[in-house]
């Protein structure tokens, strides 16, 4: 299908000002490139020069999106994604952007490699990074026994041995909801007082099959081919153990990767880009933001996916009026 966009692609100061630039490559970024390319913006994805997939390339098998019965590997879907988009006329750059002006009718995005692309609407995906503990063993034993996410791996654990290490409402979701699976959940807290909500604690306090290891930090995660157990230190004695298990869950926190637009977007009191109700529109015209840069919550491959879609048919309708607002200046002008 047409859209009409074409008087949109246009030569100033001898640079190409594209229609759509977005900013990440996660299941956001990859799903507003479909719609975009599909409505045919020819948006430009700046994915990354290392992390090109975001967090699902950290994640073995995915069971929970939709339209995989038999599941998928998270490094597959997002070879699928990124097929898809670019099936539509996507482009995809491998470079990092690390500067935006975002103020003006036209948006630049300064990439790692001195390039400079400008465009009329942004969307902004950059996702989340989850808080590691930077402890020996975690780099090599994720996916392995090491996970971030329950709501994603939880199912591989059914029967075993598990650890949630923090002190959170979030520690306590995991690991509540690792007794739908696991036999046993430890929760691992560095502190004799939990931080959690009273009512996450009453909870994790009754379930059977929830146990406490108090004042006791993670030093070394064990383990060669799949993780065995870890080694503990006690926070008051400084004694060290080892502890044995089958799966450890790290929910000390994540946080949104939002640091290129700090003082450019208005952000939350949860430190996302803050958008206008269920749109992805930002504080910034023709700027747009999708997946966990906007959601403090949720945070799901399918909720960000879907998100991605909010923000493409947003910027679609954004560069429409535009073109819209341009012919009637024209007219007006002739």
């Amino acid at each position: 299908m047409h859209s009409g966009y074409d008087v949109l692609t246009q030569v100033k100061g001898g640079f190409h000002v594209r229609q759509l630039i977005i900013i990440g490559s996660g299941p956001a970024g990859f799903t507003a490139a479909i719609y975009a390319a599909r409505a045919n913006l020819e948006p430009l994805v700046v994915a990354s020069s290392v992390e090109i997939g975001g967090d699902l390339m950290q994640t073995t098998e995915v069971e929970n999106f939709p339209g995989f019965p038999e599941g998928v590997m998270g490094p597959d879907l997002m070879a699928q994604m990124q097929a898809q988009a670019e099936k539509f006329g996507a482009e995809i750059a491998y470079d990092d952007a690390t500067e935006l002006e975002l103020d003006g009718p036209v948006k630049r995005v300064h990439l790692g490699s001195g390039k400079v692309e400008e465009a009329q609407s942004v969307i902004f995906a950059t996702g989340s990074a989850y808080r590691k503990l930077g402890v020996p063993g975690e780099d090599t034993l994720s996916g392995h026994g090491v996970s971030w996410c329950a709501t994603c791996d939880g199912f591989f654990f059914r029967d075993k041995v598990v650890a949630v290490v923090g002190g959170g409402d979030s520690a306590l979701e995991e690991a509540t909801f690792l007794t739908k699976f696991a036999s046993k959940v430890i929760i691992i807290h560095r502190r004799e007082e939990l931080r959690a909500s009273k009512t996450m604690q009453d909870r994790a306090f009754a379930n059977d099959k929830i146990e406490f290891v108090w004042n006791s930090e993670i030093v070394e995660m064990l383990g060669a081919s799949g993780l065995t157990g870890a080694t503990l230190r006690d926070t008051v004695t400084g004694e060290t153990s080892e502890l044995a298990l089958d799966g450890l869950f790290v929910a000390v926190g994540s946080d949104p990767r939002v640091h290129l637009v700090h003082g450019k977007l208005d952000l939350t009191g949860d430190g996302v880009v803050a958008v206008d109700g269920r749109t992805s529109r930002t504080s910034v015209e023709g700027v747009f933001a999708a997946g966990d840069v906007i959601d403090p919550t949720y945070r799901q491959a399918v909720t960000a996916a879907a998100s991605g879609t909010v923000a493409a048919l947003d910027a679609e309708h954004y560069l429409a009026d535009v073109a819209d607002r341009e012919a009637a200046s024209a007219l007006a002008g002739a």
